[in-house]
């Protein structure tokens, strides 16, 4: 689950790199159920881990911090109490327990003391390998094979999602009684951006109950397919 955070609706893939936050949403709607989301929010998260992995801890050493006052990296001036240069410092954290330190004194090296630093910093950072921050997860997820996708459903069209006051079972066919005691119809209703809604009505007392609910369903069908068919067209 890393990376994956749990939503009422589904599931939100979140990841940063570069100070850039990729996300995606996976709704159990969208995907035909709880494990298919999942499934299809894995399979995303894994892309991005593979794609984009954390930056080298090198890269991030070498970026200069906002309290830096040299402009350089890893690399200090280090004043007397009157506000004049005693030396240069150059420092690189490889691990809680290493810590690389060289002091150039002006008072033995002069003004070449600054780029004695900046040279001594170069040293220290080759030592430094691995990427930053990598979470136990994304070593695992890069060396993994590719998920299998071969029983993975499609993500489906906001026409295809069965809305909470659908009382059918599928989307896009509902059942209509416009009084008390009328037999009521089926109807098949599809929603197209820009050409606007195409439905038709199956009557109860014309076909009985279970025709016209299956009326319906064929028409419904229909409909998606016409629809298919005309945003292929536009494409």
């Amino acid at each position: 689950m890393y990376g994956i955070y749990i939503r009422p609706w589904g599931f939100e893939v979140s990841i940063v790199r570069a100070g850039v936050r990729h996300r995606e949403s996976f709704g159990r709607a969208s995907y035909g159920g709880i494990a298919p989301a999942l499934a299809h929010a894995q399979r995303w998260r894994d892309a991005v881990v593979k794609s984009l992995p954390p930056p080298t801890r090198r890269s991030r050493a070498e970026q200069v911090r906002p309290n830096n006052k040299t402009g350089i990296p890893g690399v200090f001036r280090l004043l007397t109490p009157s506000g004049k240069i005693l030396g240069w410092l150059a420092k690189t954290y490889l691990a809680h327990d290493q810590i690389l330190r060289a002091l150039f004194l002006a008072s033995d090296q002069g003004s070449a003391a600054r780029s004695m630093a900046i040279r001594e910093r170069g040293r220290q950072l080759e030592q430094m390998s691995g990427l930053a921050k990598v979470h136990p997860a994304e070593e695992a997820i890069r060396k993994a094979p590719p998920r299998s996708t071969a029983k993975l459903p499609a993500k489906r069209s906001k026409s295809e999602i069965v809305r909470k006051n659908n009382r059918s079972g599928i989307s896009g066919v509902t059942f209509k009684s416009p009084r008390p005691k009328h037999p009521g119809y089926w109807m098949a209703i599809t929603y197209t951006a820009g050409k606007g809604t195409a439905s038709k009505a199956f009557s109860v007392a014309e076909h009985g109950h279970d025709k016209a609910r299956t009326l319906a369903e064929a028409e419904r069908r229909r409909q998606l397919a016409q629809k298919k068919r005309e945003s292929r067209q536009a494409e």
